[in-house]
């Protein structure tokens, strides 16, 4: 140990050169390593990517025909799977209006306890 300064003011200064020494090398041998790793390729800009079909939103509320032979009207929540493809969007509102005028409520999904709450 007889190489290193023997007062603390150098030491410290030694010190501070040695880390700052160190971080240097780290920093060269991350550089270094980069080019080893794989390179991924840059993702283009959002304008020059192809637009993704857009699903449409899920309605809150919906009728759809069902029956065979004659087709009855009959409300669903929006998410309900037995409402099928031929689901249409309807406000809560005409929803409500729909059920009190008669429509038939899906007996899956229950819609009528939701919407007949006050």
């Amino acid at each position: 140990m007889g190489d290193l300064p023997p007062d603390l003011e150098r030491l410290r200064t030694l010190e501070t050169w040695l880390v700052l020494s160190l971080d240097r090398v780290r920093e060269q041998i991350a550089a270094v390593e980069r080019p080893a790793q794989p390179q991924r390729a840059p993702r283009p800009p959002a304008a020059a990517r192809p637009a993704r079909p857009r699903r449409t939103p899920t309605p809150d509320w919906g009728i759809s025909a069902v029956g065979i032979g004659e087709p009855v009207a009959e409300i669903h929540r929006g998410d309900c799977f037995a409402g099928g493809r031929t689901l249409r969007p309807v406000s809560a509102e005409r929803a409500r209006a729909e059920l009190a005028d008669g429509v038939q409520a899906c007996g899956v999904c229950r819609p009528d306890r939701v919407l007949n709450r006050p």
